[in-house]
């Protein structure tokens, strides 16, 4: 009788694509092979010192062990909206327009929970990390996909993305309620200027959706360029909400420390259903990401520069080897196309043969959707001296592959 119990929810998932190489992964490291590992976007630099001494410090006191609140305590939401007044000149509320969430992946999932009824239709880039989509599939709605178009320097094709974008709301029944951008993009590492946003807000308020904007790679940019907010275009609070993290800016991935700001009507959906899921993480953790967010900066530069130099060397090394890819100015990841002599394996394919090849571990692009296939996502999160043995074992693998054709 049970097997005929259905979970339709978990049914309209797809199995996890990254779960293939993970266990390859597990597998060579149980054999005792020493695995160069850049699939996944976990920073590995250790949290700048001040901010693991205020949460000691916090964590000593008490009364800081109860409950906290779910929406996060004042002084980290006022500091969220401080933090837009400097960058951005947005002004935000903090009791109205600002809610902290325990990483910006549980407060995008359960916002999509709070403010999406079942059959809705949101539209989602393609490439996409997962989740933007997938939220929506929880969630008993519809996605409809749209393939991201970009040059050779990872900028937008701003005019063909909304020739698409209003081609898809002409098209879909009902009407899209939600669209969902993500500059700079996971994977693609694609960026915008601030015009894309007065665009989009103008077609938003024309065409009645919300759009849901993540900018977690925000701070991580290189050769000049600096992200814009949708917060910086005049009405974006109407029709908008935009979400950050400080798992990169910081290499606070484990903290959990993420927010949600914008449009009234959604950060109360938001505070509701989590009031319903959660006490707040705990207030140590809040206390402590207040300095982080408030305080000095310079980790942030020294963080940057990290990940500029390994992006130089990487990109370097591995065209040294054979695998030609070029630099992004944003985020910590390259988004690179197979190498020629690899392309009829397939992304997924070509993934599996350099980990077991070639000890290296990268993510297959047809993992974030259809439009990555032919693509590798390349995470920064391995030293310079790691960086160059990696290039040395492709280079091995690329020229077996050369040899066998």
């Amino acid at each position: 009788m049970f097997d005929e119990i259905r979970f339709n929810t978990i049914e309209r998932l797809p199995n996890y694509i990254f779960a293939v190489i993970n266990e390859l992964k597990l597998k060579a490291r149980q054999n005792g092979e020493d695995i160069i590992d850049f699939s996944m976007g976990n920073p590995d630099g250790r949290t700048p010192q001040h901010i693991v001494d205020k949460l000691i410090e916090s964590a000593n006191r008490p009364k800081t062990h109860g409950y906290s609140a779910s929406q996060g305590i004042y002084k980290l939401r006022l500091a969220i909206c401080n933090w837009y007044k400097r960058k951005y000149g947005a002004e935000l509320d903090p009791n109205t327009e600002a809610v902290v969430t325990l990483g910006s992946k549980e407060g995008y999932v359960h916002m999509v929970q709070a403010i999406t009824n079942p059959g809705d239709v949101a539209i989602v880039p393609d490439p996409a990390y997962p989740i933007h989509s997938y939220a929506f599939i929880i969630a008993g709605a519809n996605v409809h996909t749209l393939s991201l178009d970009f040059n050779d320097s990872f900028e937008l094709d701003t005019k063909l993305f909304f020739e698409k974008l209003k081609k898809a709301i002409a098209e879909s029944f009902p009407k899209p309620k939600y669209v969902v951008v993500n500059f700079p993009h996971n994977p693609t590492t694609v960026t915008v200027e601030k015009g894309f946003y007065e665009e989009l807000v103008v077609l938003a308020k024309k065409e009645r959706f919300y759009i849901l904007s993540d900018i977690a790679y925000a701070e991580l940019t290189f050769d000049g360029y600096k992200t814009p907010s949708i917060f910086e275009v005049e009405g974006a609070k109407d029709v908008a909400v935009e979400s950050y993290t400080l798992s990169k800016t910081y290499n606070m991935p484990g903290w959990r420390v993420g927010f949600v700001v914008g449009n009234k009507k959604i950060i109360a959906a938001l505070k509701k259903i989590k009031s319903w899921f959660d006490y707040g993480m705990f207030t140590p953790i809040q206390v402590a990401s207040t300095i982080a967010i408030d305080g000095p900066q310079d980790c942030v530069e020294e963080i940057k520069e990290i990940y500029r130099k390994r992006r130089d060397v990487l990109c370097e090394c591995f065209t040294n080897a054979g695998w030609e890819m070029k630099k992004p100015k944003s985020s910590m990841f390259i988004w690179a196309k197979l190498p020629e002599c690899a392309m009829h394996l397939g992304s997924l394919e070509f993934s599996k043969q350099l980990l077991t090849e070639a000890q290296v571990a990268v993510s297959p692009g047809i993992g974030f959707g259809e439009y990555g296939e032919g693509y590798a996502r390349i995470a920064l999160i391995e030293n310079e001296n790691r960086i160059r043995q990696a290039a040395r074992n492709i280079k091995k693998y690329l020229n077996s592959l050369k040899e066998a054709k």
